[in-house]
């Protein structure tokens, strides 16, 4: 039981020594530091990449749906031009 309560005790100094000592200091100014070391970076969160990713997907898709409308009617446009008569053949 003393030997628990001791080092319960012990415990919470070490907590309480980390958390108002030198060791908590250095965390906070390292994050203050990182945190404006990023903000020069110009980096975009993980939602705004996933969603940008997203509309580059379903720009892709229609691209090539509409590649392929343009492919058909082309090839459409190529039998329509060849299958006709020539106007000069009447005379």
């Amino acid at each position: 039981m003393l030997a628990q309560r001791l080092f319960d005790e012990v415990n919470g100094k070490i907590a309480e020594v980390m958390a108002t000592g030198p060791a908590r200091d250095i965390e906070k100014n390292l994050r203050a530091i990182l945190s404006a070391s990023f903000a020069k970076l110009d980096l975009v969160t993980r939602e705004e990449f996933e969603v940008q990713q997203a509309v580059l997907a379903k720009t892709r898709e229609t691209l090539t749906a509409l590649e392929t409308r343009v492919a058909a009617l082309e090839a459409r446009n190529a039998t329509t031009i060849t299958t006709e008569q020539n106007p000069q053949d009447d005379f």
